[in-house]
């Protein structure tokens, strides 16, 4: 019967499943039934269902009904806390239901549950009693059990529709929070206690616990990402062991971001995360440091949702830059492969980052890529969007990136002097039109010989495209005539 049981508890697996807790190998299509716990909910949210617990060969089955008022740890002599500690671990090993049909059911036995999580917080945060090597598993099995669960089908799923953007969707908020709350909040405090020997944990905090927390990242509730985030930081500060790995878990789910789903709700968390990993590297940058700038970092500028974590996006970027200036010319050629062509808001955002780019750049990068820059930036100073074309205007307030323009201005201004004269002729934005009046009498005053020389070269093409066009309208007429006479 038991067997049975547990069968028909794993028909259907979440992407990462309790069960294999302390395992360390996530893809094990094998799972032991010794030390194992057992949550029966097939649907995103949690379940009533009973949570069945097998160790050592021994079952447990607990049920709303073990679900009683135990003494509080300080009222209780020394020996007999750890036993104790360990009945209070198994209260909150039951999930409850959190929805609007059910608010008035079992809610005792609710109250009782985010007691019991309070008073295990407290217990670790004030370091009351060492808890022993066997509670402090059996602690994280029960963390797991609530934590790794089924995630709800994002709003895209449910609705059917792909073309929505993240920031129209209506917000999730995850309705066991009052519980979920606690048991993160036990998971970080058990982190980053002093108490906590390094050693011990990291038997329980392995890969296969690292790479459920990240799966876990995709929940769509900001409150949760936040505690992942935190928690996800504090463990690749202190088990340095898990450092290599936790950063290749997170290059592959941005591969799978970039280049499958372009869908998940963590990317801006985990972009803050990584963003105080690049703050510590030390010099000189590893190769492995540079590729992961190179295959993940620089192709997140291609998925169309770049909106929600452009701005931790960018900071990363502009720390490998800080930290390697001759890393600009990679990352500006990068940009240049990923520009927008039709998203004038995604432009703007480029536009941004470049400057930012540019500002921690030198000399010898920037001559690099300035030619393949200013053809793209010719074409913003004229765009229709005169957020675009006021953006790319902006850059001539940054003394930086003015003097670097003016050390190259016999390359830079022929490049873009037709975009500066047709934005004053004819472009309808008024701002833009006065930026632009600006930026040329800026160039006037660099260098007046060149921009005379850029000045003719421009009549002589206008004068050569207006007699290209007469040429072309005449051979219309003759044409015509032609064409009249033979009818």
């Amino acid at each position: 019967m038991l067997t049975k049981i547990i069968k028909r508890g794993h028909k259907k697996v979440p992407k990462s499943d309790p069960s294999d807790f302390g395992s360390g190998n996530r893809s094990s299509g094998s799972v032991s039934t010794s030390n194992v716990v057992v949550v029966n909910h097939a649907s995103r949210s949690t379940g009533t269902g009973t949570v069945m617990m097998t160790n050592n060969n021994s079952t447990q089955v607990v049920t709303s009904a073990a679900i009683e008022n135990l003494p509080m740890l300080k009222d209780v002599a020394m020996s007999d806390r750890q036993d104790l500690f360990k009945r209070k671990l198994q209260v909150c090993y039951y999930l409850f239901e959190f929805n609007d049909n059910n608010t008035t059911k079992m809610v005792r036995e609710k109250e009782i549950k985010r007691q019991t999580l309070v008073e295990l917080v407290d217990c670790i945060q004030s370091s009351a009693m060492k808890i022993s090597e066997i509670n402090q598993e059996e602690m994280l099995k029960m963390i797991s059990v609530n934590l790794f669960r089924c995630l709800p089908p994002g709003s895209h799923e449910n609705t059917g529709s792909e073309n929505v953007e993240p920031d129209e969707e209506e917000q999730y908020l995850e309705p066991s929070w009052p519980h979920l709350q606690l048991v993160y909040e036990l998971l970080l405090r058990y982190i980053v206690s002093s108490d906590t020997a390094m050693k011990v944990a990291k038997r329980f905090i392995d890969h296969s616990f690292v790479l459920k927390l990240l799966d876990t990242f995709e929940s769509e509730d900001p409150r949760e990402r936040e505690y992942l985030k935190t928690i996800l930081h504090r463990i690749y500060g202190k088990f340095m062991v898990h450092r290599p790995f936790i950063r290749k878990a997170i290059n592959n789910i941005f591969y799978r971001f970039i280049y499958e789903t372009e869908r998940h709700c963590g990317i801006g968390e985990l972009l803050e995360i990584l963003g105080s990993i690049i703050n510590g590297f030390a010099l000189p940058m590893k190769e492995e440091h540079k590729l992961f700038l190179v295959r993940a970092l620089i192709p997140l500028h291609k998925p169309k949702p770049i909106a929600m974590y452009h701005q931790q996006l960018s900071y990363c970027i502009v720390q490998f830059v800080e930290k390697d200036y001759k890393l600009a010319d990679t990352v500006i050629r990068g940009l240049l492969k990923y520009w927008p062509v039709t998203n004038c808001q995604k432009e703007v955002l480029f536009l941004g980052e470049v400057e930012e780019v540019l500002e921690a750049a030198q000399a010898a990068e920037f001559q690099r890529c300035m030619v393949a820059l200013f053809r793209h930036i010719a074409r913003c100073l004229n765009s229709p969007h005169f957020q675009v074309a006021e953006r790319a205007l902006f850059l001539w307030n940054n003394e930086h990136i003015v003097g670097l323009i003016a050390q190259n201005r016999n390359v830079i201004l022929p490049i873009i002097f037709e975009a500066l004269e047709k934005n004053i002729r004819s472009h309808w934005n008024q701002a833009v039109h006065g930026l632009t009046v600006n930026v040329r009498k800026m160039f006037l005053e660099m260098d007046a010989d060149l921009f005379e020389d850029c000045q003719k070269q421009y009549a002589e093409k206008a004068a050569r495209a207006t007699e290209l066009e007469k040429q072309r309208e005449l051979r219309w007429q003759r044409l015509a005539v032609a064409a009249g006479q033979g009818g």
